[in-house]
């Protein structure tokens, strides 16, 4: 499985990275630490899951949910963020995310979409 997780904070992705390589599936995890990042990894390894924070530079969450789905890739995406308004999880799921979790209260939920 490979996942991209695209995230401003290097703190939080190296904690997903622990929690995901705890598991014991086959995972290849790459990082961006932008939106634009994280489009240059999608399209160069077509990821499985993808997770996105809503807001980072360069290019922000939800800008690069609607570039995925206007590429027409399966690739699922798992909006993670601080901004679990209602608001955004509307536009998120409207734009085609499989999933959107809180960072704060939803964390531990990664690794059940990880081995759904």
């Amino acid at each position: 499985m490979k996942i991209v997780i695209a995230d401003d904070s290097w703190l939080l992705r190296d904690r997903l990275c622990k929690l995901l390589n705890g598991l014991n599936e086959r995972i290849e995890i790459y990082e961006a630490e932008n939106g634009r990042l994280a489009m240059e990894l999608i399209c160069a390894e077509n990821p499985d899951l993808v997770i996105l924070d809503i807001r980072m530079p360069e290019m922000n969450g939800i800008e690069v949910l609607k570039k995925i789905r206007e590429l027409k890739m399966q690739t699922k995406v798992c909006m993670l963020t601080n901004f679990p308004f209602p608001q955004y999880k509307k536009k998120c799921f409207e734009m085609g995310a499989n999933y959107f979790l809180d960072k704060n209260m939803e964390f531990e939920k990664i690794k059940d979409i990880i081995l759904r």
